[in-house]
């Protein structure tokens, strides 16, 4: 039997945290068992649905790398389809027509809630005679007894089904709701494994009955336990960024929430670091606890760094390029990118914070920090800042070693330590006093820009004090 796991986003907004956890464990899974991913985008809700959202999962789902096998299929234009299996549950006699007004059905539901009673649907149309010409809905039938769910999660769950009401499978307007649509599109699309957020649950027993109604394969199920922000409450935007594609925004690398989505109630021993194949070798249902995750920022900060400081220098210059050309800076062609950031990468916590520290070098004009300048940009330091310029300006070779080289003989010359002379270059050519190795800094920057920042400083420190 071949595995097919789907994803089914409700296009009313971007992909959120939950959502993409819930697509990358199916992805997870489907890839371990070389099954299919699917991709339905359940746009039903047609007030609420737009293509700007639809728009929004697929860049985010491409964005993480979860790359689907089939789809995406859209819930809107399989209506029919839907329509035909809700007729074919009336000639069952699985289902009744219900000649109920919304008004009325909303009245009820007052009353039962005044008299303490569960305002669930009395049933008072299932052995009512048609009325033709009058507008209906179609009611599915619950049968009496007991629904239990195989959950692979959360265990066996009982349901009594009188306690579920004979729900609305096909509204008076000849619009499906989400229960039947869900069970035709996953029967007709042959899921095996239905892998969601666990407040779907309540709609599992309903869905199971449908099913058997139809005599169609029951899927395996597994409800994955939400997400609560730090304060134990479910998690919100008051938590921070929940839209994976503002993190996407804020300079985080895919496959570092990736790693951090994967970890979010799902473990492997002590292992913290995850690549892609290390998570679809390794990830198992059975592992992911029973109990909600908390979403933890300066973990997901912390994995962040860890793959900025290990990642390959010409896959981050690109994912670099669109914060700086947000700048305004013409990065793509510059040359000096894998050099700029081998000498960021280091430090840096996101692409964000990269390009930032990284403005230096771009910047025709550089603005001193007012404490950086009054500390090391003094007097006493054009002299030797004017030593450094005439040294560097005959350098025949202007590399890293050969910079160095002239920073040592002008130490030992002057009898100085090298921080006397380096954190005033560095102010004079960063404008502040943390940047990648001076040197470093020197042999990227090039003799004519760096020449120009010497002198531009020398001046200033005979100008300003």
């Amino acid at each position: 039997m071949e595995i097919r796991t789907r994803f089914a986003p409700s296009p009313t907004g971007y992909l959120h945290i939950g959502g993409a956890r819930t697509a990358l464990f199916n992805y997870l899974f489907a890839r371990q068992h070389k099954g299919k991913f699917i991709l339905r985008i359940e746009d039903t809700d047609m007030a609420r649905s737009t293509e700007e959202s639809t728009q929004a999962i697929l860049d985010g789902m491409q964005w993480l790398g979860l790359n689907w096998d089939e789809g995406p299929y859209y819930q809107s234009k399989r209506f029919e389809l839907y329509k035909e299996h809700a007729y074919k549950f009336l000639e069952m006699g699985k289902a009744y027509k219900c000649y109920c007004t919304p008004e009325e059905l909303e009245q009820r539901r007052e009353e039962a809630i005044k008299q303490g009673k569960p305002p669930k649907y009395d049933g008072r149309c299932r052995n009512k005679k048609d009325e033709p010409g009058k507008p209906f809905a179609i009611r599915f039938k619950v049968p009496h007894g007991t629904t239990l769910v195989k959950d692979i999660i959360k265990g066996n769950v009982a349901f009594e089904n009188d306690e579920i009401e004979d729900l609305i499978i096909l509204r008076s307007d000849k619009t499906p709701t989400y229960n039947l649509c869900v069970v035709v599109d996953d029967a007709t699309m042959e899921i095996t494994h239905v892998i969601r957020g666990d407040d779907h649950l309540n709609n599992t027993p309903k869905q199971i009955l449908m099913y058997e109604a139809f005599c169609y394969s029951v899927p395996v199920f597994a409800h994955l336990p939400m997400i609560l922000g730090s304060d134990k409450t479910r998690l919100s935007k008051r938590h921070g960024a929940t839209s994976v594609m503002a993190y996407k925004e804020m300079g985080y690398l895919p496959h570092a929430l990736v790693n951090y989505l994967a970890r979010l109630g799902w473990s492997h021993g002590d292992q913290e670091i995850f690549t892609m194949e290390d998570l679809i070798e390794k990830f198992s249902l059975e592992n992911v606890g029973k109990s909600s995750g908390v979403f933890n920022p300066e973990k997901l900060l912390w994995l962040n760094q860890h793959y900025l400081k290990e990642g390959k220098i010409e896959e981050l210059a690109l994912l670099l390029i669109p914060f700086l050309e947000a700048k305004g800076y013409n990065a793509p062609a510059d040359k000096r990118l894998p050099n700029i950031v081998k000498g960021l990468q280091e430090r840096a916590k996101t692409l964000v914070e990269m390009a930032d520290s990284a403005e230096f070098y771009f910047k025709e004009d550089i603005v001193y920090e007012e404490n950086a300048a009054k500390k090391f940009l003094t007097p006493d330091m054009a002299a030797l800042l004017d030593i450094l310029i005439d040294r560097l300006h005959t350098l025949p070779a202007f590399t890293h070693e050969a910079i160095e080289a002239v920073f040592n003989d002008i130490t030992n010359e002057k009898t100085i330590k090298l921080g006397k002379i380096a954190q005033p270059v560095r102010v004079a050519l960063t404008g502040r006093t943390v940047s990648p190795g001076i040197f470093e800094v020197i042999e990227t920057l090039g003799k004519e820009t760096t020449i120009a920042r010497l002198k531009k400083a020398s001046a200033h420190c005979l100008l300003t004090h």
